[in-house]
């Protein structure tokens, strides 16, 4: 990496584009938000529509018995109408094309909707003399919500408004046409609704107003030399977003990390950021293939701190095992000796991950390699070399790092720890790779951290059907041990031991035939580790 300095002013002016090319309103997350918006808008307009009705029907009866009851054709415009919103729910909720055209959907839902109103409330006869006043129809009230709701730009807002608020008066000059209303002058068509013109106008301000929120939430993304994208989950310690580097248009995934997760008060918040800067340079030096790769990092002017790092192909271990199970011991072999390389470099650095868990481990492709295995999240390294009173910055928050179910117990206890913290972690892992059970099975972190000090781990034999090589066994409950010094000396030694047990061996060759029928059965899925917060892909 070759920037390695914190960005005092992050944010800069953004294109008036998005990278469809139209122009900015929304970032990609929030239209998607808001089509989900429009989605329940539309399940609750069929079930207005219907309930509408029937109501209708039911207080006639006691006037008109029986023939209360009588369809006429203004059921039939509910009815379709009802149809009609039901169609764009379940469009919505997919959305198949993106979010842009769902919403523009959506304005022509509105018109819709405005003609049926218009039809429905002027279809029956009105008594003669029935007085025209100014009023706010039902479509003005939709036109409102929608403009706050559902999203568009100032001139679709004003088209889309316009028609459908005039769907009432035309349904006006409809009933006078049937003979079922005379109401005299068609002057009074205008006079009974300019009050949902206005509120078009209104739709209109309301829509420039949430346009150019929009353009300040794709602003305030811009980091650096990256654009943030749509928003992929939230963590523990703070958000990650799909990002795009605006001058490579190099995919990447961005880690926000705010100060107050942090407890960084604003007389500290210069010594966090140091303390920010010190970890990442830590992590960006790891130059290991099986490492992420950290490509930048900085601080922004309200103090918010974050990680460049590449997107991945593929999926974190623990959705592997959730998604198919136990992994063959060969398989499982082979993905560990790579996280040992990983490992390895950084304990050669002094360097302590202090959060090794299936989460943290990514499998996928690489190239043309599969099985390619990436450790994730360095973002609680921790030097074993420093001065004992030196906080990390994940100390610094008043928390202990570490995930209890994965947590060597020297760590659960507060004492000094060093490269074997990391080769316990890796056993949890090896553990719960071929079982797909963790060595402890605790209800809450208290009761897993004393289950860590106290308990002796069950043989992962006895935990699984699946075959276990009794060397693997040996070796991952030597991994467990309580004491540091019972456990292997190093990444390099453990390693070592894995390639010398005699099993069914895993290549390149098998990982390739198990990724392609992946990839044929399987839909896009957005997985985040460390808490749901590096994200990786299936594509």
């Amino acid at each position: 990496m070759r920037h390695r300095h914190l960005i005092g002013h992050a944010v800069t002016t953004p294109s008036t584009l998005d990278s469809g090319g139209r122009p900015r309103t929304l970032p990609e997350d929030l239209l998607r938000e808001a089509s989900q918006r429009l989605a329940v808008i539309a399940l609750l307009g069929a079930t207005l529509w219907v309930a509408g009705t029937v109501l209708g029907h039911l207080a006639a009866y006691p006037s008109l018995g029986a023939a209360a009851f009588h369809l006429d054709s203004s059921d039939a415009i509910a009815g379709a109408s009802a149809l009609l919103s039901l169609a764009l729910f379940f469009y919505a909720r997919k959305c198949p094309r993106g979010p842009h055209l769902s919403l523009d959907l959506g304005l022509g839902y509105m018109v819709l909707t405005g003609m049926a109103i218009g039809l429905t409330f002027h279809w029956n006869p009105v008594p003669p003399n029935f007085p025209v006043y100014p009023m706010i129809s039902w479509t003005g009230v939709v036109v409102l919500m929608f403009a706050a709701i559902v999203p568009s730009t100032p001139a679709k807002t004003l088209v889309a408004s316009l028609v459908a608020v005039s769907m009432t008066p035309l349904a006006m000059l409809v009933a006078k046409a049937r003979g079922v209303w005379d109401y005299g002058s068609n002057i009074n068509v205008v006079i009974m609704h300019y009050p949902d013109y206005l509120l078009a106008g209104v739709a209109v301000v309301i829509s420039h107003v949430v346009t150019k929120l929009g353009r300040q939430v794709a602003k305030a993304r811009e980091l650096g030399s990256y654009e943030l994208g749509e928003l992929l989950g939230r963590g523990g310690m703070g958000e990650v977003y799909k990002a795009t580097h605006r001058m490579l248009a190099r995919p990447a995934a961005i880690k926000l990390i705010r100060p107050e997760m942090l407890g960084a008060q604003n007389e500290s918040a210069q010594l966090t950021a140091q303390r920010f800067r010190r970890e990442a340079e830590a992590a960006a030096n790891l130059r290991s293939p099986h490492t992420v790769e950290l490509y930048d990092f900085g601080v922004t002017e309200d103090q918010t701190m974050y990680f460049v790092m590449e997107m991945l192909d593929g999926m974190d271990l623990e959705t592997l095992i959730r998604s198919h199970g136990p992994l063959p011991a060969g398989r499982a072999i082979h993905i560990l000796r790579q996280a040992c390389a990983s490992l390895e470099e950084a304990h050669a650095r002094g360097l302590v991950h202090r959060d090794v868990k299936p989460a943290n481990i990514h499998v996928g492709m690489l190239g043309l390699e599969h099985d390619f295995v990436k450790m994730l999240d360095f973002g609680l390294v921790k030097s074993v070399a420093g001065p004992s009173t030196e906080q990390s910055l994940a100390t610094a928050a008043g928390f202990t790092p570490g995930t209890p179910a994965y947590m060597a117990p020297e760590m659960a206890l507060g004492e000094p720890v060093d490269a074997r913290a990391d080769i316990y972690s890796l056993g949890c892992v090896a553990y719960y790779v071929v079982t797909g059970a963790m060595v402890f099975e605790s209800v809450n972190a208290y009761q897993a951290i004393a289950m860590t000090l106290r308990d002796e781990p069950v043989p992962p034999s006895q935990r699984t059907n699946n075959p276990i090589p009794p060397a693997l066994e040996r070796l991952i409950l030597d991994c467990l041990a309580k004491k540091p010094r019972d456990r292997p000396g190093s990444a390099a030694e453990l390693s070592r031991a894995l390639a010398s047990i005699d099993t069914a061996p895993w290549g390149e060759e098998q990982a390739r035939e198990w990724w392609e029928a992946e990839r044929r059965d399987e839909v896009e899925v957005v997985t985040v580790g460390d808490s749901r917060e590096v994200v990786t892909f299936v594509r």
